[in-house]
């Protein structure tokens, strides 16, 4: 499992893993450098023998709400993180991936609604969009799958951090204006992943799974 510095979370969902028996491997880096990206990829192969599900959920968020105000360095940042580690993750990936392999892309909901206050991140999910779209007819001949997950807001730390750090009173209404009236979490978002990554999804490629709280998107 690939982090930033979150150390103490990373060690927490560690022993979440391996109290299922599972290993897991935790290697800390910035994704939006290539090499990171690359030895993130080598160190999985050489320690878990293999690699078969490549999830791209790295992402990052700051409100701006005027696009003038938008410096460069958040624009190229923004996208360093969201679009060009998936970008990297996968070529390093391809690889050591094959049949009945799959990708799984973190989209959002955002790429469909357009948030105006949030140009830089939506810009790179619906990027992310046609990267899955694309990569999909590109390897659906090898037997490897390529699907993306957009959820709608749901409740993660990157919110207060992001959303709440711009407007504290924004968290109070978050998730709210949706058909459910709530936010999601997590644990409601996880069973798309896991549908995606298995081979329940076997007649599925180059689509966008949508848990959102009832928001119809059409895409």
């Amino acid at each position: 499992m690939s982090y930033l510095s979150e150390h103490e979370d990373a060690e927490e969902t560690q022993r979440l893993i391996e109290a299922e028996g599972r290993r897991c491997l935790l290697i800390p880096g910035d994704l939006g450098n290539a090499d990171v990206c690359r030895s993130v990829v080598q160190q999985t192969v050489d320690t878990l023998g293999g690699l078969n599900i490549l999830v791209n959920n790295a992402g990052t968020q700051w409100v701006v709400e005027d696009l003038a105000d938008l410096s460069d360095k958040q624009w190229l940042g923004t996208f360093d993180t969201n679009l060009h580690s998936m970008f990297y993750l996968t070529k390093a990936a391809l690889a050591h991936l094959g049949k009945d392999d799959t990708v799984i892309n973190t989209s959002s909901v955002n790429a469909y609604i357009g948030p105006d206050f949030l140009v830089d991140y939506t810009a790179t999910k619906g990027a992310m969009i046609g990267f899955t779209r694309s990569m999909s007819n590109q390897l659906v001949g090898r037997g490897i799958r390529v699907n993306a997950v957009a959820p709608g807001p749901v409740w993660t730390p990157l919110q207060p951090a992001t959303l709440g750090a711009h407007n504290p009173n924004w968290l109070e209404d978050f998730g709210k204006d949706t058909p459910m009236g709530r936010p999601g979490q997590p644990c409601e978002i996880g069973p798309c992943f896991v549908f995606l990554a298995s081979l329940d999804s076997s007649f599925m490629s180059g689509q966008t799974l949508h848990p959102n709280g009832g928001i119809i998107v059409n895409g």
